[in-house]
């Protein structure tokens, strides 16, 4: 391997980091302002507040249901030969289109399945994206391109995103709607996505595979089922898993919830969306230099450093306050969190017993990493409501009998405990991936 600052991308490297370049600014897209046109539209056609929040809910829900069914499943598909890039093109036509679909509906409802169309054609597409990391570089390299991948995603969101925050925000100065602003910001970042994508359509070819058979989709359910039964015995592989599950809950957890989090206490909602913003761009250097370390530390031990940092969060986000404190957290959560996602991928990918199926094991990889997103939430707002509960039992009140405004206040006082939390989540983590996976690592030799 190259030694620290003499790294070369490869050109098939470079337009495989592109993809998440396109696909990244998407992601932002669906953070800040495709919940807004949803809103919206939701007000429009007489929706409450508590509604929109709901049917959200239940659309970002059936998202990640219906991923996590079917990530595995085209996963194992796509390793036949021959089958990978079609079904990877098919899915990122299914979100471009999908998100420029999204604004041409004039209803919150066809805008909400669009919507999940679209985001299950992104999530599908990640699967087959995450294991093209085998055929387009070498285990060495895996590190230092995954973590360049997730770092150039983190930039080169911003770039669209900007164009879009200032056309939506100056609509009224050039003379159209703020829907008609919404429109073309949609428009835009599906041009940018599919723009980003066309040098990996035209470079990729597929290395590792299974050789075609006769029922080809039987038989891929049929080395589903075996790999299921047989996960337990790769041993390194299913504690992996195990541990990933719980410490990507907590780093999704405060990553999805952060905004949520922040305007719960009462900051500011201007200054949440450009602390958002703030954060995309401090990821990317952080991200490089995770990779740089890579090169002079296995990942396997700087993975650890990011959970550490992410447990630190948590216990700094109890004492949060005030809207400056907000900005450090989220300086501190970018430092980590391209590294913790960019090494685990490649860490994974290391690992893998059979590359000729690795979009089967980055399927498996995918639906720990999706349904890991339920977790931490659940927890974050089970134990707020807990605390709430025993803040108004202190003045003899319930959530029923308590004027708006003390139950208002109670929640925010409880906030904190809920974010405390992802704590556990954590440290059981780390439980798992420090008293377990080395043992494992050691003894199959994977030690990097």
């Amino acid at each position: 391997m190259e030694k620290s600052g003499k790294f070369r991308l490869t050109s098939l490297e470079r337009n495989w980091i592109l993809y998440d370049v396109g696909n990244s600014a998407f992601v932002l897209m669906v953070a800040t302002l495709i919940p807004i046109f949803f809103n919206a539209l939701a007000e429009s056609g007489g929706l409450s507040s508590v509604e929109y929040l709901a049917y959200w809910g239940y659309a970002s829900s059936a998202v990640t249901v219906i991923t996590a069914v079917l990530s595995p499943i085209l996963g194992t598909v796509a390793d036949t030969k021959g089958f990978k890039k079609p079904i990877f093109i098919l899915c990122v036509f299914v979100g471009i289109v999908g998100c420029c679909a999204m604004g041409a509906a004039s209803a919150w409802l066809p805008f909400l399945v669009i919507f999940v169309i679209a985001k299950v054609g992104f999530s599908g597409s990640l699967v087959f994206y995450d294991s093209m990391l085998s055929d387009v570089t070498t285990p060495e390299r895996m590190d230092e391109v995954s973590s360049r991948g997730y770092a150039w995603g983190y930039i080169g969101s911003c770039v669209p995103f900007v164009v879009c925050l200032g056309l939506v925000l100056g609509a009224g100065s050039i003379g159209i709607s703020q829907m008609t602003a919404l429109n073309l910001a949609l428009l835009l970042t599906a041009a940018w996505w599919l723009l980003t994508t066309l040098p990996l359509l035209k470079s990729y070819k597929q290395l590792y595979y299974v050789e075609v058979e006769k029922h080809a989709v039987r038989q891929s359910f049929a080395r589903i089922g075996h790999t299921l039964r047989h996960l337990p015995e790769d041993k390194q592989v299913f504690w992996f898993l195990l541990a990933f599950f719980c410490y990507i809950d907590g780093v999704y957890t405060i990553i999805d919830m952060a905004t949520a989090y922040g305007t719960a206490l009462g900051l500011d909602t201007t200054g949440l969306l450009l602390a958002l913003l703030v954060t995309q761009i401090v990821a990317f250097p952080s991200a490089l230099i995770f990779g740089r370390l890579s090169n002079k530390y296995p990942s396997a031990k700087l993975i650890p450093v990011c959970i550490a940092a992410y447990a630190g969060i948590a216990v700094f986000a109890f004492f949060l306050t005030q809207q400056w404190q907000f900005w450090v957290l989220a300086i501190l959560v970018a430092t980590s969190q391209g590294g913790i996602q960019a090494l685990s991928r490649s860490m994974f990918g290391k690992m893998l017993p059979d590359k000729n199926r690795s979009g089967e094991y980055f399927g498996f990889f995918d639906i720990f990493g999706k349904f890991s997103s339920v977790m931490g939430p659940a927890l974050m707002g089970f134990v707020t409501q807990i605390a709430t509960v025993v803040l108004l039992g202190r003045q003899s009140l319930t959530p029923e009998t308590a004027p708006e405004a003390v139950l208002a206040a109670a929640q925010q006082e409880a906030s904190p405990w809920g974010v405390l939390s992802v704590l556990l989540i954590f440290l059981v983590g780390a439980v798992l991936y420090f008293g377990v996976l080395p043992r494992m690592l050691k003894k199959e030799g994977a030690e990097k």
